[in-house]
């Protein structure tokens, strides 16, 4: 009977084994594009930070080595902290630039992901004032990409390997697709505590923050109600993210483009970084071969005439052909790249099955804190900062104020100036749009970093900054500074108030005070709002 009732069970299992694969399957092409998206991200960041190079980089800026290593953990990895030449600093910013063309073009795709995790990782200890979330998730995408075929297809690799697999589905894959899930879910668990977010409030005062919106984020602000609806729309989105692996077919290309779309309205509205980009390559891994297959399908209904794109592909490939590919066949060597990929994803695994187990369990959790597991784990973790975080982006309370800076710095000829936003002083709005304070979305994350640290900050962030101020101001300049003041004023957002920046309430509050060179630090006198 017992026999019996096992064999009527194997349809069900092979089913359930069937269905599971299928959703956590990843198509290859979808994989090519989420390579491609990676090796872009990884030039862009570089572009992007280099035009900050001096003041965020070398030893002549505001975090010179000392300061970033620390600010970070002990076995924090950087190949920054090898040196302190800015030239060679350059250098390993050119390279890292370069092996993201090289995932960008899938040449040995495995190694250059690789690469690319850790000169992402050693940027981001050389200078962890001006990350973000955005950072946390692109480390963890490069960490996952590793374990994937990203060079299957439209690669370089592809051009001299077997031809590709239409998808691939593995414990690899249903981790890629979940660190996603994993950063939604949690996201709406946070938002779940705070009635801003239940009541859809939330969004029309994050439209009101002017120094985050910008783009069409002044003109949203217009239509509070529509906000509210999105709001409450990406909130349940958010409860609901587990669908993204248990839909398939349209059911889940319908509902990854609602996501898109809700990263797409922030890149044009809040500027929160490359968050939203970053989003975009995670996205891609959920997009299914039903997807490709509509769109061919579209392209034939519309006639479109695909000659030249086939024939710009046929050049590309050849032009991958020629580019020098020396393979080593053997078997040992295929053997022992199995191996290392199997037991790196087995201690991957078994690292997540410990961990969980250690969060939910009391018991477990004494276990692997008195057997010294857990701090190994976290050591591990710190080393390449591939952590999971708390995913509390806006949550669980969004912000509802505004933020500037003032810096009171007096010369030695009696002069007070404002040396932040380089004009006479005032605790006036330097702008109308408070994002133009800021010469780049990470000087916010960097403004970010000193204002939680202030007077207290045991890395003395506050006291480079100032330092800096007083050398760059004093080098372009006939006077020099003595002092410098640094002032945060906040303005407090109401409904009534969301685009009414004159009637908010404002707070003034102190930050640091700073003697230049030898001078000892005091209070500059001043009138404060």
């Amino acid at each position: 009977m017992t026999a019996s009732f096992l064999e009527r069970l194997r349809p069900f299992a092979r089913q359930f084994r069937a269905n599971i694969s299928a959703a956590v399957a990843i198509d290859t092409r979808s994989l090519a594009v989420f390579r491609i998206l990676l090796g872009a991200l990884v030039i862009a960041d570089v572009v992007l930070r280099a035009r900050n190079f001096s003041f965020y980089y070398t030893e002549t800026g505001a975090v010179p080595q000392s300061l970033a290593m620390g600010a970070t953990a002990d076995v924090a990895f950087s190949v920054f902290y090898l040196t302190t030449n800015p030239l060679a600093i350059a250098a390993l910013f050119g390279l890292t630039a370069l092996v993201g063309l090289q995932l960008l073009v899938g040449y040995r795709s495995t190694l250059a992901t690789v690469l690319a995790l850790l000169l992402v990782v050693s940027i981001d200890h050389h200078n962890p004032f001006v990350l973000s979330y955005a950072d946390t998730l692109f480390r963890l995408l490069l960490f996952w990409a590793i374990f994937l075929p990203v060079g299957e297809r439209w690669s370089i690799d592809a051009l001299h390997s077997r031809p590709a697999r239409t998808s691939v589905s593995s414990v690899a894959t249903a981790l890629a697709l979940s660190q996603m899930v994993y950063m939604y879910f949690l996201n709406w668990y946070h938002k779940a505590e705070n009635d801003l977010w239940t009541s859809g409030e939330a969004t029309p005062l994050i439209m009101g923050l002017d120094d985050t919106t910008f783009l069409l984020g002044e003109f949203t602000r217009n239509f509070p109600t529509l906000m509210q609806y999105g709001g409450l729309m990406w909130y349940y989105m958010l409860a609901f993210s587990w669908l993204l692996i248990f839909l398939t077919g349209r059911k889940r290309m319908l509902f990854v483009g609602m996501f898109f779309a809700g990263h797409a309205s922030f890149a044009l509205t809040v500027r929160i970084g490359a968050f939203p980009y970053v989003a975009f390559a995670g996205l891609s891994l959920f997009v299914q071969a039903q997807f490709w297959n509509d769109l061919d399908a579209l392209w034939t209904r519309l006639g479109v005439d695909q000659s030249l794109i086939t024939s710009l592909l046929e050049r590309l490939a050849d032009w991958g052909r020629a580019v020098p590919y020396p393979q080593v066949d053997s078997m040992r060597l295929d053997l022992l790249r199995s191996s290392v990929y199997l037991v790196g994803l087995t201690i991957v695994v078994v690292v997540i099955v410990v961990m969980a187990a250690g969060a939910y369990s009391p018991t477990v959790g004494d276990s692997l804190e008195s057997s010294g597991i857990e701090t190994q784990i976290e050591t591990g973790a710190d080393t390449l900062r591939i952590s999971q975080p708390t995913w509390t982006v806006f949550a669980p309370a969004p912000r509802t104020v505004d933020r500037y800076y003032v810096f009171p710095a007096l010369t030695d000829d009696g002069q007070r100036v404002d040396v932040y936003n380089d004009r006479e002083l005032s605790f006036d709005r330097p702008y109308d749009g408070l994002q133009k304070q800021y010469g780049s979305y990470r000087e916010r994350f960097y403004m970010n970093s000193i204002r939680r640290g202030g007077l207290n900050d045991r890395h003395a962030g506050p006291t480079h900054l100032a330092e800096h101020l007083c050398t760059e101001w004093n080098n372009t300049h006939d006077t020099n500074l003595t002092h410098i003041n640094m002032y945060q004023i906040t303005e407090h957002i109401t409904n009534e108030t969301i685009d009414d920046h004159e009637n908010r309430r404002t707070n003034t509050n102190q930050l640091y005070r700073h003697g230049c060179g030898d001078n000892e630090p005091t209070e500059i006198d001043v009138e404060t709002p």
